[in-house]
């Protein structure tokens, strides 16, 4: 497995890639009319102590973590308000949905898929994630 990502997306999409820094990997796609759209695929190097995604805690715990990490909703004044939807685990990887709303700006909807892979040398954590500000945002997770 490489640091390339081949992502099929519709016409109408932009590419764009950030610059490698490390073990880690950025590539979003996202809409040209609507630049509130967007699906990222993150690739970083992790530790060899990391041999699972279990070694982060259960979907649950790893879910929790990464929410209550972005919320600032508590400070004053008010900042990113960051709230979990839904978590699961199936087929080896974690799905995680929450939303994220800075002052006064619209409420996004984010989707994440996590998962890890050894690619001889060392483990990866892959993590794709969409998102939307969309008023009527997909189903749940479950």
């Amino acid at each position: 497995m490489s640091n390339s990502v081949d992502f099929p997306f519709r016409a109408g999409w932009q590419v764009g890639a950030g610059e490698r820094s490390g073990f880690k990997n950025v590539t979003a796609f996202f809409p040209e009319q609507n630049p509130n759209s967007s699906v990222s695929v993150v690739i970083t190097g992790i530790g060899p102590d990391f041999t699972s995604l279990k070694s982060f805690g259960n979907v649950d715990e790893f879910a929790e973590n990464l929410v209550t990490g972005l919320d600032r909703s508590w400070q004053r004044p008010a900042g990113l308000a960051a709230k979990l939807i839904d978590s699961k685990a199936s087929n080896g990887l974690y799905y995680i949905e929450y939303t994220l709303q800075n002052p006064g700006e619209k409420r996004r909807h984010i989707v994440s898929a996590i998962g890890m892979a050894f690619n001889g040398w060392y483990n990866r954590l892959y993590t794709v994630t969409g998102q939307t500000t969309r008023s009527q945002p997909y189903t749940s997770l479950r």
